[in-house]
Protein backbone atom coordinates (compact mmCIF):
# COMPACT_ATOMS: atom_id res chain seq x y z
CA UNK A 1 0.00 0.00 0.00
CA UNK A 2 3.27 2.70 0.87
CA UNK A 3 4.35 1.60 -2.56
CA UNK A 4 1.24 2.92 -4.29
CA UNK A 5 0.71 6.30 -2.02
CA UNK A 6 4.18 7.34 -2.63
CA UNK A 7 3.66 7.37 -6.24
CA UNK A 8 1.57 10.69 -5.37
CA UNK A 9 4.59 13.20 -4.62
CA UNK A 10 3.64 16.12 -2.24
CA UNK A 11 5.28 19.99 -2.22
CA UNK A 12 5.80 22.39 -0.24
CA UNK A 13 4.93 25.75 -2.05
CA UNK A 14 3.58 28.27 0.43
CA UNK A 15 4.54 29.22 3.89
CA UNK A 16 3.58 31.31 6.77
CA UNK A 17 4.14 32.25 10.32
CA UNK A 18 3.69 34.29 13.19
CA UNK A 19 5.90 33.88 15.92
CA UNK A 20 8.07 35.36 18.60
CA UNK A 21 10.11 36.61 16.63
CA UNK A 22 8.13 38.35 14.09
CA UNK A 23 4.96 38.15 12.55
CA UNK A 24 6.16 37.09 9.73
CA UNK A 25 8.49 34.16 7.55
CA UNK A 26 11.08 37.03 6.55
CA UNK A 27 11.30 38.49 9.79
CA UNK A 28 11.08 35.45 12.18
CA UNK A 29 13.75 33.81 9.61
CA UNK A 30 16.06 36.23 9.50
CA UNK A 31 16.32 36.47 13.36
CA UNK A 32 16.77 33.00 13.56
CA UNK A 33 19.59 33.13 11.55
CA UNK A 34 21.15 35.63 13.68
CA UNK A 35 20.83 33.97 16.56
CA UNK A 36 18.21 36.37 18.42
CA UNK A 37 16.30 35.61 21.25
CA UNK A 38 12.17 36.15 21.69
CA UNK A 39 11.69 35.44 25.00
CA UNK A 40 11.16 38.09 27.45
CA UNK A 41 9.28 39.19 30.73
CA UNK A 42 5.72 38.09 30.63
CA UNK A 43 3.60 40.85 29.60
CA UNK A 44 0.15 39.64 29.39
CA UNK A 45 -0.78 39.57 32.61
CA UNK A 46 0.63 40.51 36.23
CA UNK A 47 2.97 37.25 36.44
CA UNK A 48 4.46 38.77 39.95
CA UNK A 49 3.25 35.62 42.10
CA UNK A 50 4.54 33.29 39.33
CA UNK A 51 7.63 31.04 39.98
CA UNK A 52 8.00 31.51 35.83
CA UNK A 53 8.07 34.77 34.86
CA UNK A 54 9.19 34.48 30.97
CA UNK A 55 7.88 33.64 28.00
CA UNK A 56 8.11 34.01 24.03
CA UNK A 57 5.24 36.49 23.35
CA UNK A 58 3.87 37.60 19.84
CA UNK A 59 4.53 41.59 19.56
CA UNK A 60 3.23 44.10 17.95
CA UNK A 61 0.20 41.11 16.22
CA UNK A 62 -2.63 43.45 14.37
CA UNK A 63 -5.33 40.70 13.81
CA UNK A 64 -7.21 43.56 11.88
CA UNK A 65 -4.72 43.22 9.35
CA UNK A 66 -6.38 40.12 8.18
CA UNK A 67 -9.57 39.64 10.19
CA UNK A 68 -12.74 41.79 9.94
CA UNK A 69 -12.84 43.56 13.01
CA UNK A 70 -16.28 42.29 13.72
CA UNK A 71 -15.10 38.55 13.34
CA UNK A 72 -11.77 38.96 15.73
CA UNK A 73 -14.31 38.91 18.92
CA UNK A 74 -15.37 35.41 17.56
CA UNK A 75 -11.77 34.18 17.69
CA UNK A 76 -9.42 33.44 20.97
CA UNK A 77 -5.84 34.66 19.80
CA UNK A 78 -4.64 30.99 18.77
CA UNK A 79 -7.09 30.93 15.93
CA UNK A 80 -6.37 34.48 14.51
CA UNK A 81 -2.61 33.51 14.99
CA UNK A 82 -3.37 30.44 12.35
CA UNK A 83 -5.79 32.27 10.03
CA UNK A 84 -3.32 35.09 9.61
CA UNK A 85 -0.19 32.48 9.38
CA UNK A 86 -2.64 30.77 6.54
CA UNK A 87 -3.34 33.97 4.62
CA UNK A 88 0.55 34.60 4.49
CA UNK A 89 0.98 30.88 3.29
CA UNK A 90 -1.79 31.12 0.63
CA UNK A 91 -0.87 34.43 -0.87
CA UNK A 92 2.77 33.31 -0.16
CA UNK A 93 2.21 30.06 -2.60
CA UNK A 94 0.23 32.09 -5.23
CA UNK A 95 -3.12 29.86 -5.24
CA UNK A 96 -5.78 31.52 -6.87
CA UNK A 97 -8.62 30.22 -5.11
CA UNK A 98 -10.89 30.91 -7.03
CA UNK A 99 -9.69 29.22 -9.72
CA UNK A 100 -9.07 26.40 -7.23
CA UNK A 101 -11.35 23.05 -7.30
CA UNK A 102 -12.23 23.96 -3.98
CA UNK A 103 -13.85 19.82 -2.99
CA UNK A 104 -10.10 19.00 -3.33
CA UNK A 105 -8.82 21.94 -0.95
CA UNK A 106 -8.67 20.95 2.88
CA UNK A 107 -7.39 22.32 5.92
CA UNK A 108 -5.67 20.36 8.98
CA UNK A 109 -4.35 22.58 11.64
CA UNK A 110 -4.48 22.18 15.09
CA UNK A 111 -3.62 22.69 18.82
CA UNK A 112 -2.51 21.41 21.46
CA UNK A 113 -4.60 23.02 24.24
CA UNK A 114 -6.77 25.54 22.40
CA UNK A 115 -8.59 28.65 24.07
CA UNK A 116 -7.05 28.37 27.47
CA UNK A 117 -7.14 32.41 28.11
CA UNK A 118 -10.74 32.75 26.44
CA UNK A 119 -12.07 29.46 29.05
CA UNK A 120 -10.50 31.54 31.67
CA UNK A 121 -11.58 35.32 30.74
CA UNK A 122 -15.79 33.87 31.07
CA UNK A 123 -15.08 31.81 33.83
CA UNK A 124 -14.63 34.85 35.73
CA UNK A 125 -17.51 36.64 34.07
CA UNK A 126 -19.91 33.46 34.83
CA UNK A 127 -18.63 33.80 38.53
CA UNK A 128 -18.81 37.53 38.38
CA UNK A 129 -21.85 38.45 36.16
CA UNK A 130 -24.08 34.85 35.82
CA UNK A 131 -24.14 32.95 33.09
CA UNK A 132 -26.28 35.64 31.37
CA UNK A 133 -23.25 37.28 30.20
CA UNK A 134 -21.07 34.38 28.77
CA UNK A 135 -20.97 35.17 24.78
CA UNK A 136 -22.74 32.93 22.47
CA UNK A 137 -19.39 32.76 20.93
CA UNK A 138 -17.96 31.59 23.83
CA UNK A 139 -17.57 27.49 22.73
CA UNK A 140 -16.61 28.26 18.83
CA UNK A 141 -14.16 31.02 20.34
CA UNK A 142 -12.15 28.14 21.96
CA UNK A 143 -12.81 25.07 20.70
CA UNK A 144 -9.63 23.23 18.76
CA UNK A 145 -10.88 22.39 15.08
CA UNK A 146 -12.06 26.28 15.19
CA UNK A 147 -8.73 26.85 13.79
CA UNK A 148 -9.41 24.82 10.80
CA UNK A 149 -12.81 25.68 10.67
CA UNK A 150 -12.45 29.27 10.34
CA UNK A 151 -9.57 28.86 7.52
CA UNK A 152 -11.97 26.72 5.81
CA UNK A 153 -14.54 29.51 5.70
CA UNK A 154 -12.28 32.51 4.70
CA UNK A 155 -11.04 30.22 1.54
CA UNK A 156 -14.43 28.52 1.08
CA UNK A 157 -12.27 25.01 0.86
CA UNK A 158 -14.67 21.97 1.28
CA UNK A 159 -11.74 19.38 1.17
CA UNK A 160 -10.61 17.46 4.08
CA UNK A 161 -11.00 19.66 7.36
CA UNK A 162 -10.11 18.53 10.57
CA UNK A 163 -7.73 19.10 13.63
CA UNK A 164 -4.99 17.13 15.46
CA UNK A 165 -4.73 17.62 19.33
CA UNK A 166 -1.11 15.78 20.19
CA UNK A 167 0.14 18.18 22.69
CA UNK A 168 3.66 19.26 21.55
CA UNK A 169 3.88 17.14 18.72
CA UNK A 170 0.35 18.64 17.13
CA UNK A 171 2.07 20.62 14.14
CA UNK A 172 4.31 17.41 13.07
CA UNK A 173 1.15 15.16 12.85
CA UNK A 174 -1.14 17.91 11.51
CA UNK A 175 1.31 18.16 8.65
CA UNK A 176 2.25 14.16 8.31
CA UNK A 177 -1.57 13.26 8.49
CA UNK A 178 -1.73 16.05 5.76
CA UNK A 179 0.99 14.85 3.67
CA UNK A 180 -1.24 11.24 3.63
CA UNK A 181 -4.32 12.75 2.95
CA UNK A 182 -3.07 14.14 -0.32
CA UNK A 183 -1.06 10.72 -0.78
CA UNK A 184 -4.61 9.21 -0.63
CA UNK A 185 -5.57 11.10 -3.59
CA UNK A 186 -8.62 12.74 -1.51
CA UNK A 187 -7.09 16.37 -1.64
CA UNK A 188 -4.59 18.32 -4.43
CA UNK A 189 -3.83 21.33 -1.81
CA UNK A 190 -3.99 21.28 2.05
CA UNK A 191 -3.38 24.39 4.16
CA UNK A 192 -1.89 22.58 7.49
CA UNK A 193 0.11 22.96 10.85
CA UNK A 194 -0.40 24.55 14.09
CA UNK A 195 -1.48 27.70 16.18
CA UNK A 196 -0.94 27.84 20.27
CA UNK A 197 -2.03 30.86 22.55
CA UNK A 198 -1.65 29.41 25.83
CA UNK A 199 0.61 32.42 27.56
CA UNK A 200 -2.01 32.84 30.73
CA UNK A 201 -1.87 32.56 34.19
CA UNK A 202 -3.45 29.46 34.58
CA UNK A 203 -1.63 28.00 31.36
CA UNK A 204 1.72 29.13 32.85
CA UNK A 205 0.63 27.80 36.54
CA UNK A 206 -0.11 24.31 35.14
CA UNK A 207 3.13 24.01 33.32
CA UNK A 208 5.16 25.23 36.35
CA UNK A 209 2.93 23.02 38.90
CA UNK A 210 5.06 20.23 36.92
CA UNK A 211 7.96 21.71 37.47
CA UNK A 212 8.13 21.57 33.77
CA UNK A 213 10.00 25.23 33.09
CA UNK A 214 12.91 27.03 33.44
CA UNK A 215 12.59 29.62 36.40
CA UNK A 216 15.54 31.48 34.97
CA UNK A 217 13.66 34.93 35.51
CA UNK A 218 16.30 37.17 35.55
CA UNK A 219 17.84 36.14 32.88
CA UNK A 220 15.11 35.43 30.22
CA UNK A 221 17.51 35.82 26.60
CA UNK A 222 19.65 32.82 28.48
CA UNK A 223 16.76 31.36 30.10
CA UNK A 224 16.04 28.25 27.02
CA UNK A 225 19.65 26.02 26.85
CA UNK A 226 18.65 22.91 24.66
CA UNK A 227 21.11 20.25 25.24
CA UNK A 228 23.21 22.63 27.61
CA UNK A 229 23.92 21.48 31.11
CA UNK A 230 22.84 23.88 33.00
CA UNK A 231 19.48 23.54 31.48
CA UNK A 232 16.62 24.00 33.79
CA UNK A 233 13.08 23.04 31.89
CA UNK A 234 11.09 24.68 28.92
CA UNK A 235 10.18 28.53 28.15
CA UNK A 236 6.44 28.46 26.82
CA UNK A 237 5.61 30.62 23.42
CA UNK A 238 3.38 30.91 21.23
CA UNK A 239 2.22 31.48 17.65
CA UNK A 240 1.54 29.62 14.43
CA UNK A 241 3.55 27.79 11.52
CA UNK A 242 1.92 27.20 8.18
CA UNK A 243 2.51 24.86 4.87
CA UNK A 244 0.86 24.44 1.75
CA UNK A 245 1.08 21.51 0.46
CA UNK A 246 0.45 20.27 -2.76
CA UNK A 247 0.36 17.37 -5.06
CA UNK A 248 3.25 17.79 -7.47
CA UNK A 249 1.72 17.48 -10.42
CA UNK A 250 -1.20 20.16 -9.13
CA UNK A 251 1.61 22.34 -8.21
CA UNK A 252 3.80 22.00 -11.93
CA UNK A 253 0.10 22.84 -13.58
CA UNK A 254 0.13 26.30 -12.45
CA UNK A 255 3.89 26.94 -12.50
CA UNK A 256 3.92 27.09 -8.42
CA UNK A 257 7.40 27.77 -7.19
CA UNK A 258 8.54 24.91 -5.03
CA UNK A 259 10.41 25.22 -1.68
CA UNK A 260 10.72 21.37 -0.95
CA UNK A 261 9.04 17.90 -0.76
CA UNK A 262 7.43 16.21 2.33
CA UNK A 263 8.73 12.54 1.71
CA UNK A 264 8.85 10.83 5.08
CA UNK A 265 6.21 10.74 8.15
CA UNK A 266 6.56 8.72 11.53
CA UNK A 267 5.06 8.09 14.59
CA UNK A 268 5.37 6.17 17.52
CA UNK A 269 3.86 6.26 21.21
CA UNK A 270 6.11 5.91 24.37
CA UNK A 271 3.19 3.94 26.18
CA UNK A 272 5.46 4.59 29.18
CA UNK A 273 4.12 8.13 31.03
CA UNK A 274 1.67 11.06 31.01
CA UNK A 275 4.60 13.51 30.95
CA UNK A 276 7.79 11.91 30.94
CA UNK A 277 9.61 10.72 28.15
CA UNK A 278 10.81 7.21 27.83
CA UNK A 279 13.88 6.64 29.77
CA UNK A 280 15.83 4.89 26.80
CA UNK A 281 14.82 7.40 23.97
CA UNK A 282 12.62 3.99 22.82
CA UNK A 283 9.77 5.75 21.32
CA UNK A 284 11.62 8.77 19.72
CA UNK A 285 13.89 6.34 18.22
CA UNK A 286 10.75 4.14 16.92
CA UNK A 287 9.58 7.73 15.42
CA UNK A 288 12.78 8.64 13.40
CA UNK A 289 13.19 4.90 12.43
CA UNK A 290 9.58 4.45 10.64
CA UNK A 291 10.26 8.38 9.24
CA UNK A 292 13.56 7.39 7.45
CA UNK A 293 11.79 3.99 6.33
CA UNK A 294 8.64 5.94 4.74
CA UNK A 295 10.89 8.17 3.25
CA UNK A 296 12.91 5.83 1.34
CA UNK A 297 16.16 7.05 2.38
CA UNK A 298 19.29 5.86 4.71
CA UNK A 299 20.37 7.76 7.90
CA UNK A 300 23.29 8.66 6.44
CA UNK A 301 21.31 10.81 3.48
CA UNK A 302 20.30 13.16 6.69
CA UNK A 303 22.00 16.31 6.39
CA UNK A 304 20.33 18.23 9.51
CA UNK A 305 17.96 17.38 12.46
CA UNK A 306 15.67 19.97 13.53
CA UNK A 307 15.08 18.71 17.12
CA UNK A 308 12.55 18.94 19.78
CA UNK A 309 15.07 20.39 22.01
CA UNK A 310 12.87 21.42 24.43
CA UNK A 311 15.18 22.31 26.85
CA UNK A 312 14.12 20.20 29.81
CA UNK A 313 16.82 17.68 31.51
CA UNK A 314 15.36 14.66 30.93
CA UNK A 315 13.93 15.52 27.27
CA UNK A 316 17.80 16.73 25.45
CA UNK A 317 19.37 13.86 27.04
CA UNK A 318 16.90 11.22 25.80
CA UNK A 319 16.37 12.53 21.59
CA UNK A 320 20.11 12.43 21.84
CA UNK A 321 20.20 8.89 22.82
CA UNK A 322 17.39 7.93 20.52
CA UNK A 323 19.63 9.87 17.46
CA UNK A 324 22.48 8.33 18.62
CA UNK A 325 20.25 5.12 18.26
CA UNK A 326 19.17 5.76 15.07
CA UNK A 327 22.01 7.46 13.35
CA UNK A 328 25.13 5.36 14.28
CA UNK A 329 28.77 7.06 13.56
CA UNK A 330 26.74 9.20 11.41
CA UNK A 331 24.85 11.12 14.34
CA UNK A 332 28.16 12.45 14.83
CA UNK A 333 28.35 14.39 11.91
CA UNK A 334 24.74 15.20 10.99
CA UNK A 335 24.10 18.84 12.20
CA UNK A 336 21.39 19.19 14.91
CA UNK A 337 20.12 22.58 16.41
CA UNK A 338 16.99 23.27 18.18
CA UNK A 339 14.53 26.65 17.46
CA UNK A 340 13.57 26.48 20.81
CA UNK A 341 16.70 28.22 22.16
CA UNK A 342 15.36 31.29 20.59
CA UNK A 343 11.38 30.62 20.13
CA UNK A 344 10.82 28.66 23.36
CA UNK A 345 8.58 26.18 23.34
CA UNK A 346 5.49 26.87 21.04
CA UNK A 347 3.43 23.56 21.74
CA UNK A 348 0.78 22.61 19.08
CA UNK A 349 2.46 25.28 17.31
CA UNK A 350 5.90 24.01 17.95
CA UNK A 351 6.30 21.41 14.59
CA UNK A 352 4.79 24.02 12.17
CA UNK A 353 6.94 26.50 13.07
CA UNK A 354 9.77 24.42 12.93
CA UNK A 355 8.90 22.69 9.60
CA UNK A 356 8.70 26.44 8.19
CA UNK A 357 12.66 26.72 9.10
CA UNK A 358 13.57 23.25 8.24
CA UNK A 359 12.01 24.27 4.38
CA UNK A 360 14.25 27.29 4.79
CA UNK A 361 17.51 25.41 5.88
CA UNK A 362 17.45 23.60 2.65
CA UNK A 363 16.45 26.35 0.38
CA UNK A 364 18.50 28.70 1.77
CA UNK A 365 21.90 26.68 3.16
CA UNK A 366 21.77 27.83 6.18
CA UNK A 367 21.64 26.10 9.47
CA UNK A 368 19.84 28.33 12.06
CA UNK A 369 21.67 27.82 15.83
CA UNK A 370 21.11 26.13 19.15
CA UNK A 371 22.09 29.49 21.04
CA UNK A 372 23.16 29.71 24.84
CA UNK A 373 25.06 26.70 24.39
CA UNK A 374 27.56 27.42 26.88
CA UNK A 375 28.03 24.67 28.94
CA UNK A 376 28.41 21.19 27.17
CA UNK A 377 26.97 17.82 28.73
CA UNK A 378 28.88 14.76 28.59
CA UNK A 379 25.52 13.12 27.55
CA UNK A 380 24.81 15.49 25.33
CA UNK A 381 27.94 14.98 22.91
CA UNK A 382 26.48 15.89 19.59
CA UNK A 383 27.17 18.42 17.35
CA UNK A 384 24.03 21.13 18.02
CA UNK A 385 25.23 24.32 15.67
CA UNK A 386 26.05 26.14 19.16
CA UNK A 387 25.34 29.93 19.35
CA UNK A 388 26.33 30.98 15.32
CA UNK A 389 24.32 29.69 12.30
CA UNK A 390 26.19 27.52 9.70
CA UNK A 391 25.90 27.62 5.98
CA UNK A 392 25.85 23.99 5.02
CA UNK A 393 24.29 22.05 1.78
CA UNK A 394 21.37 20.41 3.24
CA UNK A 395 19.35 17.88 0.79
CA UNK A 396 17.33 15.64 3.53
CA UNK A 397 15.98 17.17 6.72
CA UNK A 398 14.25 15.99 9.44
CA UNK A 399 12.31 17.75 11.93
CA UNK A 400 11.04 15.79 15.49
CA UNK A 401 8.02 16.75 18.22
CA UNK A 402 7.42 14.71 21.17
CA UNK A 403 4.54 15.35 23.09
CA UNK A 404 3.19 14.49 26.30
CA UNK A 405 1.23 11.31 26.72
CA UNK A 406 4.50 9.75 24.94
CA UNK A 407 3.16 10.81 22.04
CA UNK A 408 5.83 10.95 18.63
CA UNK A 409 5.80 12.60 15.16
CA UNK A 410 8.99 12.78 12.70
CA UNK A 411 8.84 14.64 9.69
CA UNK A 412 11.77 14.25 6.59
CA UNK A 413 11.99 17.07 3.93
CA UNK A 414 13.86 16.92 0.87
CA UNK A 415 15.69 19.19 -1.30
CA UNK A 416 13.19 19.10 -4.68
CA UNK A 417 14.28 17.82 -7.76
CA UNK A 418 12.31 16.74 -10.66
Amino acid sequence: MMDSLHKQRVVVTGLGVVSPLGNCVADTWEALCGGRSGIGPITKFNAEKHTCRIAGEIKGFDPGAYIPKKEIKKMDAFIQYALAASIMAVEDARLEVDRLDKDRAGVLVGSGIGGLPTIEHYHEILLEKGPGKVSPFFIPMLIVNLASGQISIRFGFRGPNLSVATACATGNHSLGEALRIIQRGEADVMVAGGAEATISPLGVAGFAAMKALSTRNDEPQKASRPFDLKRDGFVMGEGAGILILEKLEHAKSRGAEIYAELIGYGMSADAYHISSPSPDGSGAAACMRKCIEDAGVSPGEVDYINAHGTSTPAGDRLETTAIKDIFGDHAYRVKISSLKSMIGHLLGASGGVEAVATVLTICNGIITPTINYECPDPECDLDYVPNKAQPANVKVALSNSFGFGGTNSSLIFRKYNE
